[in-house]
């Protein structure tokens, strides 16, 4: 029966077997294209997300490079203020030895003007005695 049929009837079948197999690699592309649209919406996602921690990135560069200048302001002022410390303990110094020299200057004021007092009094005394006595002084 094969042989039944006719070369019209094969060339229907052979459309038929044609139209099949056109529709299968249809599908297959469209699948294959539906993948390809997939791998391009995450390579597209991926591209976005990338370019999110760079710029992340480039704001954590950014703040460091701050903090790094910040540091060296808070260095940089601590060490003005070591300076300042240390003019201050050397000004403290000079006034305490001033201060010193002060106190030893009253000191040596105090004792000539006691060694004049005594000098006086002792002059005092010294003229009381030479002085004649009266008889009628009470002494």
């Amino acid at each position: 029966m094969a042989d039944d049929k006719t070369p019209t009837e094969l060339n229907r079948v052979t459309a038929e077997q044609g139209r099949e197999k056109a529709e299968d690699l249809r599908e297959e592309a469209d699948q294959e294209r539906d993948s390809a649209e997939e791998h391009r919406a995450l390579a597209e996602s991926a591209r976005t997300e990338a370019e999110q921690f760079r710029v992340l990135a480039e704001e954590a560069r950014t703040l460091r490079e701050q903090y790094r200048e910040e540091l060296e302001s808070v260095r940089q002022e601590r060490e003005a203020l070591r300076h300042a410390a240390e003019e201050a303990r050397k000004a403290a110094e000079d006034a305490r030895h001033a201060t010193i020299a002060a106190v030893a200057a009253t000191a040596d004021t105090l004792s000539t003007n006691l060694a004049q007092m005594q000098f006086l009094e002792d002059a005092r005394n010294t003229l009381r005695q030479l002085k004649p006595t009266k008889p009628n002084d009470v002494q």
